[in-house]
C-alpha cells in the first residue's frame, strides 16, 4: 500500500506546498542579506583589529624611539603584524645592552613597551619586541631543542622536564614537540615555569 504508481506524490506536493508557506521567499533573501551583514562586519572587524595592533606598533615604537634617544643608542625600528600581535624590532647596530644575557633585559623592555601602549590605548597589548634579532636566533634555536628533546624522549620512553623558560621560549617548544607526535605541559610557577615532554601514548 501506497508503492503503486502515483501513491504517496499528493503527500509530497502537500508537504512542499506547506514547507513553502512556512517560508516565504521574502524570508530567504532576508537570511542572504543578514549573511552578508555577518560578513562584512567580520571583515570590518579584521579591518579595525588590524588597525588596532598598527596602533600599538605605532606607540611602541615612538617608546623605543625615546629610549634608545635616552640611552644615545642607534638602531632602526621596522614595525609589522604577525598574526594577532603587533611587531617591534630594532635592527641595525649592535644593541647586545639591550638583550642581555639569555634576553632578560629584553624581556624587561618588552613588558615596559606593553605598559607604555596599554597606558596610551586602555587595552592589554601582546606586542612582541625584539632587537637585533635576538628573538628570530632564539626561536630557531629553541625549535631545533624541541625536536632533540622530542627524539630524545620517544626513544627513552621517559619523560623529560627542561629548565625554566619566558612564556615566548616555552610556546616554540610545546609547537615543536606537537609537531613531532608528542605531548607537552608546562609546569610550576613564574618565573620558575618550565615544560615538561612525555612519550606518545
Amino acid at each position: 500500500m501506497g508503492d503503486g504508481p502515483g501513491e504517496g506524490v499528493g503527500t509530497v506536493v502537500g508537504q512542499e506546498q506547506e514547507l513553502s508557506s512556512v517560508v516565504e521567499s521574502d524570508d530567504l533573501v532576508e537570511a542572504d542579506d543578514d549573511l552578508d551583514d555577518v560578513i562584512d562586519d567580520e571583515e570590518d572587524d579584521d579591518e579595525e583589529d588590524l588597525s588596532n595592533l598598527e596602533e600599538e606598533g605605532e606607540i611602541a615604537a615612538d617608546y623605543i624611539e625615546g629610549l634608545l634617544d635616552i640611552a644615545d643608542l642607534d638602531g632602526d625600528i621596522d614595525m609589522d603584524v604577525e598574526g594577532d600581535r603587533a611587531v617591534v624590532s630594532v635592527v641595525g647596530a649592535t644593541l647586545d645592552e639591550l638583550v642581555g644575557d639569555d634576553g632578560e633585559v629584553l624581556e624587561a623592555l618588552q613588558e615596559l613597551t606593553r605598559l607604555a601602549v596599554h597606558r596610551r590605548t586602555g587595552s592589554r597589548a601582546r606586542l612582541m619586541l625584539d632587537v637585533g634579532g635576538f628573538r628570530a636566533k632564539r626561536r630557531a634555536d629553541l625549535a631545533e631543542l624541541g625536536r632533540s628533546i622530542a627524539d630524545e624522549v620517544s626513544r627513552t620512553g621517559e619523560p623529560k622536564k627542561l629548565r625554566p623558560m619566558s612564556p615566548f621560549e616555552r610556546k616554540i617548544i610545546h609547537d615543536a614537540v606537537a609537531l613531532a607526535g608528542l605531548r607537552s605541559e608546562s609546569e610550576g610557577e613564574e618565573p620558575n615555569r618550565r615544560v615538561v615532554v612525555f612519550p606518545a601514548g
